[in-house]
């Protein structure tokens, strides 16, 4: 089980060439990834993707990449006719208005286009270089990720535990709903008609009642749902979206458990295994 927040930070000099890369996670519904890049490696960009996306499910990826050479490899070329024709516009600007025509050297090269610098990337060799960061960042967010999932694996285990006790309160419970609804009614019919009291309408009265207020096929479904989150936690990988419906389906279960009790120790219970269910639903967010 993955945690979907997770960092990884390395910064490193390679060959003359100083990389930094950062990759941090944050929550998503679905696998979200955004790739920072110099832009003269954007062609980089789709190894980037294909190498988070064969390990990250979802969440919200930020990779930001920052490359800088201690060593420049430049190229200067002069283009000799864009010189001569600054020269020559200078020139006639000066005669034009009357003044010298000593044309500083520094004017004429500071002119656009008059020198002219390129830089050679090889794709393949930053690739090289950066690839060797990447990977071991790439490997400390994913520990990260891990680490802070085992933590939110045992709080789902300690919450779910909470409402196994719960369900099995419920179901403890049941017969003690039936003798219980049967004093009520008995009480009810004496106290109107004291010992005239008749015990087939009494049982009758009773067996009503529980048809109407029984709490036994939503214990069994409770069940069901908690075995099944139990199952999504330890045998998948990235249970967070499962985990999510399960809970749904179970929370539907103790509200209607909740809407036919008719007795203060099983609302005490309801109100704890809601507060359990709804810390696994939040928990669930946050993983995978």
């Amino acid at each position: 089980m993955n945690s979907m927040t997770g960092y990884g930070y390395k910064e490193t000099i390679i060959d003359n060439t100083q990389i930094s890369v950062e990759i941090k996670s944050v929550n998503s519904r679905f696998l979200d990834i955004n790739v920072g890049l110099p832009p003269y490696l954007n062609q980089l960009e789709s190894r980037i993707r294909k190498a988070i996306s064969c390990c990250i499910v979802r969440g919200k990826v930020d990779v930001n990449i920052h490359v800088k050479d201690t060593i420049h490899a430049t190229k200067v070329t002069a283009d000799i006719n864009a010189a001569l024709a600054y020269r020559d516009a200078i020139v006639s600007i000066a005669k034009a208005i009357g003044r010298n025509t000593d044309i500083p050297l520094g004017l004429i090269i500071s002119q656009e286009g008059v020198l002219n610098i390129t830089r050679e990337y090889d794709e393949e060799d930053y690739w090289r270089k950066i690839e060797i960061v990447f990977n071991e960042v790439l490997l400390q967010f994913k520990n990260d990720r891990e680490r802070e999932g085992e933590n939110l694996k045992k709080d789902l285990l300690e919450k779910l535990d909470v409402l196994d006790k719960c369900a099995s309160f419920f179901k403890e419970w049941q017969p003690e709903l039936e003798k219980r609804f049967k004093e009520i009614i008995t009480n009810k019919f004496k106290e109107l008609l004291e010992d005239h009291a008749d015990e087939n309408r009494i049982l009758q009265e009773t067996a009503a009642m529980i048809v109407k207020y029984t709490i036994n096929e939503e214990i069994i479904r409770l069940h069901s749902h908690l075995e099944a989150m139990r199952n999504e936690i330890y045998n998948n990988p990235a249970p967070g979206k499962r985990l999510d419906f399960i809970c749904q389906e179970a929370n539907r279960e103790i509200n209607t458990i909740g809407s036919k009790n008719q007795f203060t120790e099983v609302g005490a219970m309801v109100v704890n295994a809601k507060d359990a269910l709804e810390n696994i639903r939040e928990q669930s967010k946050n993983i995978e």
